[in-house]
């Protein structure tokens, strides 16, 4: 026996190892696959649920999947399974992100009929107040608000003019006399609004799927809805407005003005008129509406009326307004982040 003959049989003997060559002439062993738990199977039908729940929910296809495969493919169950966990994690992320700034977002004015809403949705940075997702979100806080009003029983016969606050203000006054102002909610009211028909839960639930979603901080600041009788108009103004995703009377944008005006005669030129006041509101600023006696100049510089008007200062907006045949009861200006600055300047 040769010397290498010898030592392959030491070797052999010695560990049990076995040459290269020696292995490739044994018979391959069988391969063992671990599964975590039920797979969805490939099949064409499978793959239709799969995209169908992916285009129904907006979830991710991985997500969707495992939906499935956890409700043995089940359709209805897989849509609930996937809420409750996106649920789960958008009040773990609320939590985490709590008392993070947010000056940006966007406001919502949406008009249906004689009723006119006006919300202010925050986040972190403009760039997901651009995103579609956040968006949506104004527009289910506008839609919440809508529906809100609209359930009230009461029906005005008149306008009731209220004195509308800036949210810093308002948290004071609230704190002195114990309530808050009719035709505006703060960010605790909005959120305990029902999120709609379509959707499960209170608005401050679909905030939590948004955070969750997105990954910043965002609140429901506030909303001002004003509901108005025969012989009253509201107009309306959204700055830099972009349409909502899907709701054709829903403007989205950084600052919205309402504007409440009484006229004795039904105009055809009503809604541009509204218009204009509403972009003299949001361009000037007014504190307060005023008069028409007023003077310009000094403290009237804050009344609506005695201020030059936005489109053509030569003339004030009284001397404007009082050939439309209209008069101004009321207005209500946002600022998307206004509140937010006020209260860090204090």
């Amino acid at each position: 026996m040769s010397l290498l003959r010898s030592l392959r049989v030491f070797l052999v003997a010695r560990t049990g190892s076995h040459p290269a060559g020696s292995l490739l002439r044994q018979s391959p062993q069988p391969r063992h696959t671990f599964h975590a738990g039920p797979r969805l199977s490939a099949s064409a039908s499978s793959k239709e649920l799969l995209m169908k729940l992916r285009r129904k929910t907006g979830y991710s296809f991985v997500n969707c999947k495992k939906a499935l495969e956890t409700c043995g493919g089940d359709l209805k169950q897989a849509e609930i399974w996937l809420h409750k966990e996106a649920q789960k994690e958008g009040w773990s992320k609320a939590a985490k992100l709590q008392g993070r700034k947010t000056k940006e977002g966007l406001i919502g004015l949406l008009q249906e009929g004689n009723t006119t809403v006006l919300v202010e949705v925050n986040c972190e940075t403009d760039f997901v107040s651009r995103n579609l997702k956040f968006q949506q979100l104004v527009q289910q806080v506008a839609l919440g608000t809508m529906m809100h009003c609209q359930t009230l029983k009461d029906q005005p016969s008149t306008y009731s003019k209220a004195q509308w606050l800036t949210p810093v203000i308002l948290a004071l006054w609230e704190a002195e006399a114990g309530g808050s102002l009719e035709g505006f909610l703060n960010s605790s009211e909005l959120s305990g609004l029902p999120a709609g028909p379509d959707r499960e839960g209170s608005l401050k639930d679909q905030l939590a799927l948004a955070i969750g979603k997105l990954g910043e901080n965002m609140i429901l600041k506030r909303a001002a809805w004003v509901k108005v009788p025969s012989g009253f108009y509201v107009g309306s103004y959204v700055h830099g407005a972009m349409q909502s995703p899907s709701l054709h009377n829903l403007a989205l944008g950084k600052y919205g003005a309402l504007v409440i005006c009484e006229t004795s005669e039904q105009k055809t030129n009503l809604e541009d008129v509204g218009r204009r006041l509403g972009q003299h509101v949001v361009g000037m600023a007014p504190l307060s509406v005023g008069s028409l006696d007023d003077e310009p100049g000094g403290e009237a510089e804050t009344k609506m009326l005695s201020q030059p008007y936005l489109l053509d200062p030569s003339i004030t907006l009284g001397q404007y307004v009082q050939p439309q045949g209209v008069s101004v009861v009321d207005f209500v200006r946002f600022e998307c982040g206004e509140g937010e600055e006020a209260a860090e300047t204090e």
